[in-house]
């Protein structure tokens, strides 16, 4: 393909070449350009059109060669620019195999190319008309930092023709970062995982989130692709134009077995190796190190060994990674390492056990390999690495994680390095690779024989060099275990050995180029199983290089790093605008009637603070309200304190307490008299004490989907889980729900940590893909919101007496905090009828008579937004085993059912007329008079007529319109002519009570009107 610019306005075009369509590419053209006004920087127009409706007449090749595809759009100094792989290089086929090759490309050069000027386009000419990129040197300039220019000081202003993307092109040039070739394969999967979802992984967005390096850049576009028809997103990835880049290394050898010849021919096999690095603590030697709050490590890679043959595949995979221990080395750093262990042991234990925890989610089992020496810093990490795993250990299944302290050092001054390979042979760590073994695939069937049950985790201090020569030993003795159970012929082959050393010695140098700098040390004996002179001299060089640009050149390149993957503050993401795609949204959103019918479900929500007792009392009350009432559809249950709220609780969860509860309501529903319907838990998540389950009927679980579950801790300022939020989404056919409950902060007069607490959930409780609960519709909380009642305990128990409630919510806090929108703002919460529900004495109606004398409240509350859904009930049930009383309210939602034919060929009837275009013009001229206005302002004023003069407000005068009367209504509910007589239901108690006056709050003032407009003047502002 090849990249094309058009002005006026500027257009940048990827372009099928003739090469490529005799290949089977599609004729196609990706087009880009800036949105109008203030948006320039941040929005893209973006369309997908047929070469033969594009005028190429007058337009300029940008890049003198063939280019490769994009991997996004950033903005940077204000400048939206597209990322263009100007130079890739094929590494090889992983496969013999012709039938799916599975070839991948290395990326040699990337050049960014700005949307909005063609200030820098001479600088990129230059750079794409220079050879390809050299290879990589183990010392790079020390007269020059090549990050530092644009990001070491951004107060300071860029040299005449600096780029300002030259750090991002340093990074993405330097030979690291890999891509699938045609046809689409998923290189960021391990085998095992490719084979299980081989129908998904010939998806362009079917990839491992943890390896795909540009996915903050290509995010935009593969939301673009989402909006295309099927046809089109085919086309538009048999065109490539989209890349997913892994960074780490690839290397491939193809091999002539010594095995007797089949068929005449000698058997031919590959030998490959792919290192993935992750990229969620990305970051350079000295400045990302050990762990985050979410559990990620610095320098986390996962490396695949795979050997095939025609019909077998067998791959094995290991992981490093940092010590998982938040530590730190500050200030300048030479030979001795200075280290800093930054959070006592118990803050420390939650982070660990996430990591953990995705390990073994991911991989079913891990087992650590620690080669940390006795040297007082690492000592200290190894100690701290050990207490962390014992405390993980007892907490978890027998087998699920294990952990070996070698002394890499130690055993190599003894013995030399071939005294390592003593490594594989400890009980333990045989022990691990018979129960783990590895995976073994039927290439003709496409089907996994065996699968790979655990992964060794090896670390050393920077998870290089050391680490590098351990997982070589382990993957050779794989394959030996393989070659003995199935071609003891192959284990003497001399070939194989030979470039299992080349690739492991070639994986080492390139994983410590990206982290620190310079080669690999070490590298010399794995390549040649000898230590010798010259392979001394050359670690002693590297070492000195590194020192220098570790210390004095990475943190320019963390900036880099950082803003590539969207990490740095304020960083905007780029979104895309797509004329015909947009349009055909925005009527398909308009006669949506046409193709949908609504249905009218019912939703039950409930509320407990359970106050960390297991269940002891029947919770039919509860789910059922009354004896005739109807079953719902979905049941949503929120819980408090589930768990006692105690350190080791906080630190360890104990996930049996929510089982119980589990197992309480399934019975119960199971057991209720004339029950209809059968029920399935959905999905249920839990945060320490803070737990939501998801019921459904099983009927239903078909039309039920996208089900996603999150967390976000309020506790300790964020550490901690005490305190904190659960939120479940899904969608119901095409109609959005998400449900939260949550577990504010406590205390009577702590009434702004509430609010904060509230904030923080709202703002950081995160879906995939970046849904947040206000990107839903339909929002319920389900919560111990903690706001209490600004009232003396003596006055609130008396007018709880009174049954003066309206006083008393005239008092309340969190009804005080929403109408000065503090928090829960735009939520609506039904009429309060019933007492406050805390706090109670155990298994008694009396509130608090302990020594505290806390004073009652509506702490446990149902807040919801959402045009889909409408309150029926809003009560409390009379269960006695907590000191709350839980709280249930019950929705009639409405749920939209789509006709996916009838949608289908509305949609094609739209496209057809969207891409109809007049006599004369083609269809890319059309679209660029269909281009966004970003700011969705007037015409500019010009010598004919000013914006501000029209007829309808002449010389810009626009009178003030007084606001409407407002009806009187009586404050005296027994003057209203409504009937509520006693043998009404709870439902028609509630629609009644929905009528009422809102109680006089006098404590409260009302807000104030806004002043009416000012007429404009004709005069120039000051």
């Amino acid at each position: 393909m090849h990249l094309y610019v058009r002005d006026e306005p500027r257009t940048l075009m990827l372009v099928t070449s003739s090469e490529d369509e005799r290949r089977g590419y599609p004729s196609r053209v990706l087009l880009f350009r800036a949105a109008e006004g203030r948006e320039a920087a941040s929005k893209a127009v973006v369309e997908l059109l047929h070469k033969k409706d594009v005028d190429l007449n007058g337009v300029t090749r940008l890049c003198h060669r063939p280019v490769h595809g994009t991997l996004g759009l950033l903005n940077v100094a204000n400048e939206l620019f597209l990322a263009v792989v100007t130079s890739a290089s094929e590494v090889g086929d992983l496969r013999t195999s012709n039938v799916e090759p599975e070839s991948v490309n290395r990326i040699n050069t990337v050049m960014f190319y700005s949307l909005n000027s063609a200030t820098f386009d001479d600088l990129n000419m230059a750079a794409t008309d220079m050879p390809l990129s050299p290879s990589l040197q183990d010392v790079s300039d020390p007269d020059r930092d090549p990050y530092g220019n644009a990001y070491n000081n951004p107060s300071t202003q860029q040299a005449a023709y600096d780029h300002p993307c030259a750090p991002l092109s340093k990074i993405l040039s330097v030979g690291t970062f890999y891509y699938a070739a045609l046809p689409f394969w998923d290189i960021s999967s391990r085998l095992e995982k490719r084979l299980k979802h081989k129908a998904a992984a010939k998806d362009l967005k079917s990839f491992d989130q943890r390896f795909i390096w540009n996915e903050h850049a290509i995010q935009s576009l593969l939301d673009f692709r989402d909006r295309l028809d099927q046809t089109e997103r085919d086309e538009l990835d048999r065109c490539q134009f989209i890349v997913l880049a892994i960074q780490g290394y690839v290397g491939t050898f193809k091999i002539a077995l010594p095995a007797p010849p089949s068929e005449g021919k000698p058997i031919v096999a590959t030998l490959s190796l792919i290192s993935r690095l992750g990229w969620k603590r990305a970051g350079t030697r000295f400045n990302t190190r050990g762990l985050d709050d979410e559990g990620n490590c610095a320098n986390f890679v996962e490396t695949e060994t795979l050997f095939s043959t025609d019909d077998v595949c067998l791959s094995f995979c290991q992981v490093r990674g940092s010590v998982p221990v938040f530590w730190e080395q500050q200030g300048v750093q030479a030979f001795g390492q200075r280290i800093q262990i930054t959070r006592p042991p118990l803050a420390q234990q939650p982070a660990f056990e996430r990591h953990a925890a995705q390990l073994v989610e991911e991989y079913s089992s891990f087992h650590v390999i620690n080669l940390l020496g006795q040297k007082e810093n690492e000592a200290v990490l190894t100690a701290a690495y050990t207490d962390l795993m014992r405390k993980a250990q007892a907490n978890a299944s027998e087998d699920a994680m294990g952990m070996t302290n070698f002394d890499f050092h130690a055993h190599v001054r003894v013995g030399g390095h071939e005294s390592v390979q003593e490594l594989a042979r400890l009980e333990p760590v045989r022990n691990f690779i018979e129960r783990s073994g590895f995976t073994i695939a039927d290439m003709d069937l496409g089907e996994a024989i065996t699968q790979q049950q655990g992964v060794f985790r090896t670390n050393c201090l920077d998870c290089l060099d050391r680490t590098n020569f351990v997982q070589d030993i382990f993957s050779r003795e794989i394959l030996q275990i393989y070659f003995r159970q199935n071609h003891r012929i192959n284990e003497g082959s001399h070939a194989v050995w030979g470039y299992h050393r080349e690739l492991w010695a070639e994986n080492g140098d390139a994983l410590s180029r990206i982290y620190a700098g310079t080669g690999a040390l070490n590298t010399s004996f794995t390549r040649s199983g000898k230590r010798t002179l010259g392979g001394f001299l050359s670690d002693a060089t590297k070492s000195v290089g590194r020192m220098y640009i570790n210390n004095f050149q990475d943190k320019g390149k963390q900036v880099a790093i950082d803003m590539f993957l969207g990490n740095l503050a304020g960083q905007e993401l780029v979104t895309i605008f797509d004329p015909i795609h947009d349009a055909v949204r925005l009527e398909l959103a308009q006669r949506m009637s046409e193709y949908s019918e609504r249905r009218q479900i019912l939703v039950f929500t409930g509320t407990w603070n359970v106050n960390g007792r297991p269940p002891s009392e029947s919770i039919m009350p509860w789910l059922f309200p009354r004896p005739d009432s109807v079953e719902p559809d979905i049941i949503v249950l929120g819980f408090q304190e589930i768990v006692p709220l105690t350190a080791q609780q906080v630190v360890q969860t104990d996930p049996e307490k929510k089982r119980d509860w589990e197992l309480l309501i399934l019975d119960t529903l199971l057991n209720r008299p004339d029950s209809k319907s059968d029920y399935i838990i959905l999905r249920s998540e839990q945060l320490v004490g803070t737990a939501l389950i998801v019921l459904v009927k099983s009927e239903l679980a078909p039309v039920i989907k996208n089900v996603e579950g999150a967390s976000k801790k309020t506790g300790l300022r964020g550490m901690a889980g005490n305190k904190g939020a659960v939120g479940i989404r899904l969608e119901y056919y095409e109609t959005q729900f998400c449900f939260v409950t949550a577990h504010l902060a406590a205390g009577h007069s702590n009434v702004q940590e509430r609010n904060d607490d509230y904030r923080t959930v709202v703002h950081g409780l995160h879906f995939q893909r970046g849904k947040t609960i206000s990107s839903h519709d339909n929002v319920i909380w389900m919560a111990d919101t903690n706001y209490r009642i600004d009232m003396s305990n003596e006055e609130v128990r008396d007018l709880i007496e009174q049954d003066a409630l309206d006083a008393l919510l005239a008092a309340d806090q969190l009804s005080q905090a929403r109408d000065m929108r503090a928090a829960f703002a735009g939520y609506e919460e039904g009429p309060i009828l019933f007492k406050p529900t805390y706090r109670y004495d155990l298994h008694s109606d009396d509130y608090d008579t302990s020594e505290k004398q806390r004073i009652p409240a509506w702490t446990d509350r149902i807040l919801y937004r959402g045009p889909d859904l409408d309150l029926a009930v809003y009560s409390r049930a009379e269960l006695k085993t907590s000191d709350h009383r839980p709280v249930f309210a019950i929705f009639h939602a409405q749920v939209r059912v789509i006709d996916v034919a009838k949608r289908a060929a509305l949609r094609e009837e739209l496209l057809l007329k969207v891409r109809t275009t007049s006599e004369g013009e083609s269809l890319d001229q059309k679209l660029q008079r269909m281009t966004v206005n970003g700011d969705d302002l007037p015409p500019p004023s010009s010598d004919q007529g000013a914006w501000w003069n029209s007829l309808d407000h002449p010389d810009g005068v626009v009178p003030a319109i007084p606001p409407p009367r407002r009806r009187v209504i009586s404050t005296n509910p027994f003057d209203l002519d409504i009937d509520i007589s006693s043998s009404e239901s709870d439902e028609e108690l509630y629609s009644a009570a929905a009528t009422l006056p809102i109680p006089l709050t006098p404590s409260r003032k009302p807000m104030p009107p806004p002043p009416p407009p000012k007429p404009a003047s004709l005069s120039s502002p000051r």
